[in-house]
């Protein structure tokens, strides 16, 4: 289907897709047994300059918004969704950065970002906070132009191969919710250490840790936002976020049916093809069709966003100002309830492709050196990270109760 890209856009995606045939498929077997960050993958998508997509220009990037970056994300995804969060989780790690850093804040951690020289990730579940953030225990506190950080995060994706960390810290436990502040920490800092390696269903070649923090001292300079404004920070980041696990999820479920057609094409049965018995051209009519369905709400939703964002992000380079007080300015909507839609029908086509691509197989669809069940297994943690889609759904009647209840 066309969707009215630009000839920028065009490239990226095909660039993505050609690193990822080129490139990943190749290897992307071996670093799903070794569960290894694929550091050469990661130098190739430095080269292609896929890094700074999102990122202003000013700052080293491309100037681009949420939408190129999805398009690279999907590319990426159809081939292997696990490698392809090299390059997502950095811009999950780098968005509140983007969305409420200070002009100098940006231009201390940004470029090194958007070259893809330094990698960011994003510290936020906890072993009794994962869903309910407002449940972080790990505190900061303030010590003259410092503060002291205790406490532990878990499950954190790109966990020992980031450099900058954005966390989520408690800086007044007795607020509950509003006490709680982003701070960004730097890799290397005395008592910041990293715990568990995590062993994963899939995404096996994004390593998955548990950070560590022993009196961790960290410059105030280093805080997002004012003490306090770090569940608003978050919230935001996960709006414009969001639509990059649905990419990496339409990306998935495109990939399993990219392996799963040809194969069907050529598996004969019963004296024919198995892509010429009318129950199985259904099925993959009604998985494609849930495929486009995706794509199309997340090629709208992110285009939406990015309508109001880069002007924001034009506006903060230009005023010395931060680009959550120029969205401010525009009186732009927040993008919850559809950033949570995107989110939570991609990642669920995406599972139910996956599964069904693996049982059109048959017997070879569940073996380990076919590929389709490993899109299954990445596919699942799309319906999981960024807030479960049972979250989703929460915040999705949330809005809508809202919407209505102030049309009365």
């Amino acid at each position: 289907m066309h969707y009215d890209l630009t000839e920028t856009q065009q490239s990226i995606m095909e660039l993505a897709y050609e690193i990822a045939v080129k490139k990943i498929k190749p290897v992307r077997a071996q670093y799903d047994r070794e569960e290894k960050m694929p550091w050469p993958i990661v130098d190739e998508f430095r080269k292609a300059d896929l890094y700074g997509l999102y990122i202003p220009e000013s700052c080293g990037g491309m100037g681009g918004g949420v939408t190129d970056l999805a398009l690279a994300v999907e590319q990426l995804s159809r081939v292997d969704g696990g490698i392809a969060l090299a390059l997502a989780t950095s811009a999950l790690g780098a968005m509140p950065i983007l969305l409420w850093a200070t002009a100098e804040q940006r231009a201390k951690w940004l470029p090194d970002i958007a070259s893809g020289k330094k990698l960011a990730a994003f510290a936020l579940t906890e072993a009794e906070a994962g869903s309910d953030a407002s449940s972080i225990k790990t505190t900061a506190v303030k010590d003259g132009d410092f503060y002291v950080i205790n406490g532990s995060k878990h499950f954190i994706s790109s966990g020992e191969a980031a450099e900058y960390y954005t966390v989520a810290v408690s800086t007044n436990p007795a607020r509950g919710a509003r006490g709680i502040t982003l701070i960004v920490v730097e890799k290397g800092t005395p008592g910041f250490t990293f715990g568990k390696k995590e062993e994963k269903l899939g995404i096996r070649a994004n390593p998955t840790y548990e950070l560590n923090f022993e009196n961790v001292r960290v410059p105030v300079s280093n805080r997002l936002g004012a003490e306090g404004t770090g569940l608003l920070i978050v919230q935001e980041t996960f709006d414009y976020s969001r639509p990059g696990v649905a990419s990496q999820a339409i990306g998935i479920a495109q990939g399993a049916l990219d392996e799963t057609v040809p194969y069907l094409r050529t598996r004969r049965q019963f004296g024919q093809p198995v892509s010429s018995f009318q129950a199985i051209q259904h099925k993959l009519a009604d998985l494609a069709t849930k495929v486009e369905a995706g794509r199309a709400m997340l090629y709208n939703v992110s285009r939406a966003m990015d309508k109001e964002l880069l002007p924001a992000m034009e506006n903060a380079v230009a005023n010395n100002t931060t680009v959550h007080d120029e969205l401010k300015k525009l009186k732009t909507k927040r993008w919850t309830k559809e950033a949570a839609m995107v989110k939570l029908f991609c990642s669920d086509t995406a599972m139910e492709v996956a599964e069904q691509c693996v049982s059109l197989c048959g017997g070879i669809g569940y073996m380990s050196d076919f590929p389709v069940e490993k899109y299954m297994r990445d596919a699942k943690i799309t319906q999981i990270y960024e807030g479960t889609n049972m979250i989703q759904r929460n915040e999705i009647a949330a809005a809508l109760i809202k919407e209505y209840a102030s049309q009365e």
